[in-house]
């Protein structure tokens, strides 16, 4: 029997993993948390074989509790099931060891399939996202972009960055404006998080 960890915020998709996974003759879920704090706690009280991680939860995001579980109950393998299937997190989940890394639209069937890799001691990357990260593993800026929205990340406004950079401030909106677009991001701030998103920053 694989014993299962869920760890997701939204209590409804929760819940309905909880109830496909119990549908399997082979996977028991063991616990559930909806905060990433808890996970290593559960982790090390019910030794769990796989937990299931989502990225996005209150306390230490799941990347980061996957890190945290590798260091402190390495028996434990973990895969990460997200919304937010962007390169930079894919890079972030293996970093932290982790062995899994599915979106949430994941076929059950597949999920199921991907626990008892895992949990088997193999590695289940979703393929678009793999094919994705190695696409997109440049960054597409140019080091001066780089440095303009790394100062804005930072909270600099534009007369600032221009001051630092020896720039005028057109120069630098048009430099942001480069970034937003390339990035195709909404605005500055989703372009920083994009690009940290992404380790470009």
């Amino acid at each position: 029997m694989i014993r299962v960890l869920l760890a997701e915020d939204m209590l409804m998709l929760r819940r309905a993993l909880a109830s496909l996974l119990e549908l399997e003759p082979d996977i028991e879920v063991v616990a559930e948390t909806d905060n990433g704090d808890q996970v290593v706690p559960l982790a090390l009280a019910c030794r769990p074989d796989v937990a299931i991680l989502d990225i996005d939860m209150p306390g230490i995001d799941g990347i980061e509790a996957a890190a945290r579980l590798h260091e402190e109950l390495p028996e434990c393998r973990t895969a990460i099931l997200t919304t937010l299937g962007r390169p930079g997190n894919l890079r972030r989940a293996l970093a932290a060891h982790a062995s899994g890394f599915l979106l949430k639209d994941t076929d059950p069937d597949r999920l199921s399939a991907a626990i008892r890799e895992v949990a088997a001691g193999g590695r289940v990357v979703d393929p678009e996202l793999a094919l994705n990260a190695l696409q997109n593993g440049e960054s597409p800026l140019s080091s001066r972009e780089t440095e303009v929205l790394r100062l804005a990340a930072q909270g600099e406004d534009v007369p600032a960055i221009a001051r630092k950079l020896f720039l005028s401030a057109g120069t630098v909106r048009n430099y942001l404006t480069s970034v937003v677009t390339k990035l195709n991001a909404r605005n500055r701030m989703d372009a920083v998080r994009i690009a940290r998103e992404s380790q470009w920053l």
